[in-house]
């Protein structure tokens, strides 16, 4: 990590930064030369502060503030190193880092921890989960009191209409576009296939596929910070709220996922299109987890506003074989890549938090030797399926009273997500749509 900084003289300063429970970056400014004491001896602020609400504040209830005196986590750096932020006029580096207690123990309620205890789950087992995420957002143009697309930098015209997979519409913002892939390309997070999407505005691109779920949560994370930067030196913002435009359909962060054995074989792979009985073992954990997770997948107040029929966002708890309006898709392609997709989860999600309760409900299902319900065929959206929670509320209650989430979040991650979601719902209430949407649009 030394080696990185002398490697590069011109950074004058670092962001040593974590995710909180929202997955919004906490951390310090510091001068690069007192950047070994970040290495060697970590950096310190309060536990609690990655467990603020939305808007940066404490949670009044909250045990971590004044019933335990609001003392310091240690924060070490993790295994990423230093990287450049390419959305910056001034070189900077940023560090990512992760919470321990005194003691080196890791801090529970660290949403990346979380991921790492479902991870050691599948390492206990001999396996290892091989993920890849699809990232929708919107390009907005926020100067006014109603959000609409931005002028395009090529011909200073607004094309005010959904335009999927359109070449025209990439071509619009192609500065914009070519500035992301090259910094995808200096932060090394593995930016693949770029698509026009159906809202104003809206395009999706992937990140390849990883076989270290932990950097596959932290290339999701580090590249929401990176469009949303990037976009606002273009003069523009970017945004992952799930649905910014009524009229339109909302943001979607979905994951495919395989796990391989010791030996490197794919144990979804039967040689055929239906893959094996792990495979539906897998879908039956996600499936009976799903109602629960909800909240996870749906963090937000916004994000209930995606979660509507006909709406490309699924809203009954479902499998079925090559089929979008499914909550859980297994695609079509050679058995070797045998996988599941799993399309609940809206753009505005803490990766890491969504990583985990996807691979930590596949792992009970094959833990368990679960079955699913048969798969469905034809459009979901009309055939008469348990429903996964509508309202935020209802959502809160679940993931709080479920078996399936204690399986998977440690005590201390399900009170500290609760406390904040309740404290939220509570002054969310108090904003009109468009207050809220203006709270939205930076942060998630």
């Amino acid at each position: 990590m030394k080696n990185w900084l002398r490697k590069n003289p011109q950074v004058r300063t670092i962001r040593v930064a974590a995710a909180d429970l929202n997955g919004q970056a906490r951390g310090k400014r510091i001068p690069s030369r007192y950047a070994d004491k970040a290495v060697e001896g970590g950096t310190r602020f309060p536990m609690s502060v990655l467990n603020l609400d939305i808007w940066g504040e404490d949670i009044d209830d909250s045990p971590l503030v004044f019933e335990s005196g609001d003392k310091d986590g240690v924060l070490k750096p993790t295994e990423r190193g230093f990287m450049p932020m390419p959305w910056l006029e001034a070189p900077t580096a940023l560090l990512p880092i992760w919470m321990f207690h005194e003691d080196g123990k890791p801090y529970e309620g660290d949403p990346r921890h979380a991921l790492r205890a479902v991870l050691d789950r599948y390492t206990a087992r001999g396996l290892t989960p091989v993920c890849a995420m699809e990232l929708e957002f919107f390009l907005i143009d926020d100067s006014g009191r109603n959000l609409q697309v931005p002028p395009s930098p090529r011909s200073g015209k607004r094309r005010v209409a959904g335009e999927i997979l359109s070449l025209r519409a990439l071509d619009q913002f192609d500065t914009f576009f070519t500035d992301l892939y090259d910094a995808c390309e200096e932060m090394d997070i593995p930016a693949d296939t770029a698509i026009s999407e159906a809202g104003l505005g809206q395009f999706e691109i992937n990140l390849m596929h990883c076989d270290d779920a932990l950097r596959a949560a932290d290339d999701a994370w580090l590249f929401k910070m990176l469009v949303k930067g990037l976009a606002r030196r273009h003069g523009f913002a970017a945004s992952f709220m799930a649905k910014p435009y009524e009229d339109y359909s909302g943001s979607g962060l979905h994951v495919h996922f395989s796990v391989l054995d010791a030996d490197g074989h794919n144990i979804f792979d039967n040689s055929g299109p239906e893959g094996t009985d792990i495979l539906r073992h897998a879908v039956a954990g996600c499936l009976d987890a799903m109602q629960s997770s909800a909240l996870v997948f749906a963090p937000h107040a916004n994000s209930f506003d995606r979660m509507v029929p006909g709406n490309h966002a699924p809203t009954g708890v479902s499998w079925a074989y090559e089929n979008r309006t499914s909550a859980i898709r297994i695609p079509s392609g050679p058995p070797a890549a045998r996988r599941i997709e799993h399309r609940v989860a809206g753009g505005d999600v803490n990766p890491y938090l969504m990583l985990a309760a996807v691979l930590g409900a596949a792992l009970n299902g094959i833990e368990d030797a679960e079955d699913p319900p048969a798969p469905i065929t034809g459009n979901a959206y009309a055939a008469d399926l348990p429903q996964i929670p509508a309202d935020w509320r209802s959502a809160i209650d679940a993931f709080e009273a479920s078996p399936q989430m204690k399986r998977i979040f440690a005590p201390d991650l399900i009170r500290n997500y609760v406390l904040t979601k309740r404290q939220e719902l509570h002054y969310m209430q108090e904003l009109s749509p468009a207050e809220q949407v203006t709270i939205y649009l930076d942060t998630v």
